[in-house]
């Protein structure tokens, strides 16, 4: 049998965890699909699926086969497209990965407007508060935040932004503004436990770290909720400058200490590494990255 059919074949198996949702996938009835994968085994000498009655699952080398198949299959269909032309409309499906509040405010106007330029394109949107890894996950491109690690992932950095402290001004009027990390032990503590899963915050002062132990009044479990009660007068909190951009814009919100932030963290697009990104690969990233680089709240040291 033709290898990049048995490749097809296994890679549907795999994914669907079983053999007759591979066969409705491919158009193809459960014997034909039997065999394929019968002939692969044989071909290859490995096991590569375990098979009970209710589930089929890859073995150990099935996993390493499945995401080198998923490589090359990946590869051909880039070939496909720059082939194809250069120019070629983008089709078909696109998986994304971004954080929960970043996805909201900043990604998705980004996928309306890509959608809507595109009318063949259809987007898959994951927001999560959580590293992801793209491959092992089947996403084509991710927004991160932060300092990257080592990859065979093309990184596109696009902004950076700052961990701030803020309070309204209602609350500072009357508790008084923090000149110190120090002062902190005076104030009202909001800790949203997505960021700060640990009372200890970290600053600069005279150029070297600071940690700081805080005692919250208030924990919630996400960021919209930490910005609601400070913006209800009810005190400070620490967020990412993007989160709370639009109540800094409109005077409800108000940074402190502001020179003792660390340092910046770089905002990338991230996509798999290749000599040919695919058509609709390219022209998303072409659209998110433009718009990320032009809007102030990402690209703006101090705002």
């Amino acid at each position: 049998m033709d290898r990049l059919h048995l490749l097809t074949v296994f890679v549907a198996v795999a994914e669907e965890a079983g053999f007759a949702a591979a066969a409705r996938r491919l158009g193809m009835s459960p014997p034909a699909v039997t065999r394929a994968i019968a002939a692969l085994e044989d071909r290859l000498g490995v096991k590569l699926l375990n098979r009970t009655t209710r589930h089929v699952r890859v073995t150990e080398p099935g996993q390493r086969y499945l995401d080198d198949a998923r490589r090359i299959m990946s590869e051909m269909d880039e070939a496909d497209a720059a082939v194809a032309g250069i120019n070629a409309e983008p089709k078909g499906q696109l998986a994304i990965t971004a954080p929960v509040l970043f996805g909201k405010m900043f990604v998705m106007p980004g996928i309306v407007d890509y959608l809507q330029r595109y009318p063949d394109m259809e987007i898959s949107a994951l927001f999560l508060d959580r590293v992801v890894n793209l491959m092992e996950e089947g996403l084509d491109v991710g927004i991160r935040i932060g300092e990257l690690p080592d990859s065979s992932m093309k990184a596109i950095r696009v902004g950076q932004v700052r961990r701030v402290l803020c309070a309204a001004p209602a609350y500072l009027a009357q508790h008084g503004v923090p000149h110190t990390p120090a002062d902190l032990a005076h104030h009202t503590i909001v800790a949203a436990s997505g960021l700060s899963p640990v009372p200890e915050w970290r600053f600069f002062q005279h150029g070297q770290p600071l940690s700081v132990r805080v005692k919250p009044r208030l924990i919630v479990t996400s960021n919209d909720a930490a910005i609601e009660a400070v913006r209800n007068g009810f005190g400070l909190t620490r967020l990412m400058s993007y989160q709370i951009a639009p109540y800094l814009a409109s005077g409800e919100l108000q940074i402190v200490l502001s020179e003792f932030e660390p340092t910046v963290l770089p905002i990338h697009v991230l996509h798999r590494e290749s000599r040919h990104a695919s058509a609709k690969v390219r022209t998303f990233v072409d659209v998110i990255s433009a718009r990320l680089r032009a809007n102030v709240a990402l690209n703006e040291l101090r705002l």
